[in-house]
């Protein structure tokens, strides 16, 4: 069965096909093709028999140490690797040459980093061949990196999750809801000897499938973990990710009815009743070829995974893709597909993919970059104008001569999580939490977590959500709240300032803005409960994106991502007719700022007859320092009461 996560060492294989054999005794014959048929078979100890048995009978039989060679290699029996190919090259070193690239492998394999530069210049010297496609340079690359990290250690302190999250199974690909309060993660469980699979076969009871658990945290500690009934079949999911809200599951499964490949990625969404029924994304993410292991940006749009589409850098690449629209029943339209580059994906497999919440930081696997085992966690930062850079390997001892995979990092930047199978695990992979060491941190980021009301009623509501940099109007964020309980959670990289919108059909929008510029906002995540009003005459909102120069009248550039919000509005309304109502402190003569309060709705007034709302359509006027909200005792009272409304004349 091939499952979702499926990682190997590049090793050259011999296999003898030849019907002249390099030894003449009949019965060590038979014995070597013995052992064929039972390593063809997977019947490994019984080929090592066989092989044993052939070479006790010709001691020069190089066809038996070659194979005995792939069979340790595919056992990780290294050492017995190494000793099978000193035989081989003993009796003939030119017989079949990558063997000597092999035995450079193998020296890598085991931690004896100097001796692999010998071996695979040893190789280039003998390989005549021009159409080899192994790289022998890549090797020598790899164990330098190799000595060089364990002489400089990066020092991090893997804390195992315990038995509410590990068992004596391989837990691995965990993933976070932004708040980190959920994860949900993949476990191989053992298959229902009685239950059958998509092909009708019964399966053995030997087998394993990939199937979904979740746990909550409570303060500390992680609860015990739970199946996701609802999603999991007697095929393979796994490999998944949430979003920042928590709210949607973009996910991996193999064999599923209605699958357009092998493996394919697929949506759910949180319900009131729990996770919806999982729909297949279709193209252009999913094509018949093998799409796995999806994340899903805290931008709410984006969506980063791997392939083994035609195209590629490598064997498998990364990959991303936009959201373009959504479909009756929730999920998401994705847009053109494209391949993350030569800097991310090498000629080597990339794996495990996660984009943190800053959009800036990407982590994922690879074995085509120099590291320390067959797949070693890496990361990258992207660029506006250079693009992704060139990956980082995250050192040792986090990377390991094993397979580090599925990597994920908090909101906040300072926890890890990940799965190995090469620290103090229970058995097999297990998932473990690590302090994020300072230099290969991603960006900073808070969140803002709350709920959307009807105004009158107090029913949840689903609404869009949009986060634009104040400082350009680039869009940050583009969401919508759960339908079932009106729930977002939206994050924001520190070092700049948003304007948020929210808006739903029928209702006045509401904005705000945060400035998370300074890390003390990025301990103290918020929380808002939004009250939208609906679209009838009286009802007003405050434009808490429309900012003034000082002492002025004129819109600061900052305004105009707002007030294209507020010319939508009325656009998608034109029956509707409003008033832009300037207001100010009291700072000042009541004359100066019943004057400068007209001026600057009148602003806000031209700028909207601009682009395109018939003047009928809109009115505007001054109150001065009239109709406070607040006291203006103190500076933040003042603040309150500059501000600039929208109120509804008429329906």
């Amino acid at each position: 069965m091939k499952y979702l996560l499926i990682l190997a060492v590049s090793l050259v294989s011999f296999n003898a096909v030849a019907q002249k054999y390099s030894v003449k005794s009949k019965k060590a014959i038979a014995s070597f093709e013995e052992a064929q048929s039972s390593y063809a078979s997977n019947r490994l100890d019984d080929a090592i028999k066989y092989l044993d048995a052939a070479i006790n009978k010709e001691k020069s039989f190089i066809e038996a140490f070659l194979l005995k060679a792939d069979i340790h290699f595919s056992q990780k029996n290294y050492e017995q690797e190494i000793v099978a190919l000193e035989k081989a090259l003993a009796i003939d070193s030119t017989y079949f040459v990558p063997a000597i690239f092999n035995m450079g492998v193998a020296k890598y394999n085991t931690g004896k980093y100097d001796e692999v530069e010998y071996w695979m210049k040893t190789y280039r010297n003998y390989n005549k061949s021009k159409r080899s496609k192994l790289n022998p340079d890549f090797w020598i690359e790899k164990a330098q990196f190799a000595k060089d990290a364990i002489v400089n250690p990066v020092f991090i302190e893997p804390l195992n999750l315990g038995k509410n999250i590990n068992s004596n199974l391989d837990e691995y690909w965990p993933s976070l809801s932004a708040d980190g309060e959920t994860m949900i993660f993949t476990v191989l469980v053992p298959q229902d000897p009685f239950v059958k699979d998509v092909s009708g076969l019964t399966k053995n009871a030997i087998n394993f499938r990939e199937d979904f658990y979740v746990s909550s945290r409570n303060s500390d500690e992680w609860q015990l973990r739970e199946p996701v009934v609802s999603i999991n079949t007697s095929s393979n999911e796994g490999a998944q990710t949430l979003s920042a809200d928590g709210n949607w599951m973009f996910f991996t499964a193999c064999g599923r009815k209605g699958g357009q490949g092998s493996c394919d990625i697929w949506f759910s969404q949180r319900t009131a009743h729990g996770w919806s029924e999982p729909v297949n994304l279709g193209a252009p993410v999913n094509t018949p070829f093998w799409e796995s292991q999806p994340s899903f940006s805290a931008d709410g749009r984006t969506l980063y995974f791997v392939s083994s589409r035609p195209g590629g850098k490598g064997k498998k690449d990364i990959w991303k893709a936009r959201i373009t629209g959504y479909k009756k029943d929730g999920s998401p339209f994705f847009g053109k597909v494209e391949n993350l580059g030569e800097n991310i994906n090498s000629v080597g497999n990339e794996n495990s993919p996660f984009i943190h919440h800053d959009n800036q930081t990407l982590y994922f696997s690879s074995d085509g970059w120099p590291g320390m085992g067959a797949m070693d966690l890496f990361y990258s930062r992207f660029d506006k104008d250079m693009g992704w850079q060139r990956p980082t390997n995250l050192g040792y001892p986090l990377n390991t001569e094993n397979d580090e995979i599925g990597l994920v990092i908090t909101a906040k930047g300072d926890l890890g999580y990940f799965a190995s199978d090469g620290l103090d695990s229970i058995n097999n992979k297990d998932i473990y939490q690590f302090a994020i060491p300072q230099q290969i941190r991603p960006k900073e980021v808070t969140y803002i977590k709350g709920k959307v009301f009807d105004h009158e009623t107090s029913d949840v509501l689903s609404a869009d959500i949009a986060v634009n940099k104040l400082s350009d109007g680039e869009l940050s964020v583009n969401a919508v709240t759960a339908p079932h309980s009106g729930e977002f959670l939206f994050c924001l990289p520190a070092g700049d300032t948003y304007a948020l919108n929210i808006q739903k059909e029928g209702y006045l929008f509401y904005s705000d803005n945060f400035d998370v510029k300074e890390n003390g906002t990025i301990n103290k995540p918020q929380k808002l409960n939004v009250y939208l009003s609906k679209i009838k005459a009286g009802a007003s909102f405050v434009l808490r994106n429309v900012f003034y120069e000082s002492d002025s009248y004129l819109l600061k550039p900052t305004s105009h991502t707002e007030l294209d919000y507020v010319v939508r509005l009325l656009k998608l309304n034109p029956s509707v007719k409003v008033e832009i109502g300037g207001h100010t402190d009291n700072i000042g003569g009541k004359q100066y700022n019943q004057e400068l309060s007209e001026k600057r709705a009148q602003s806000v007034h031209d700028y909207i007859i601009e682009k395109g709302i018939p003047v009928a359509q809109v009115n505007y006027k001054g109150y001065g320092y009239d109709q406070p909200v607040e006291s203006n005792d103190t500076e933040e009272g003042k603040a309150k009461n500059r501000r600039t409304e929208l109120k509804i004349v008429e329906e």
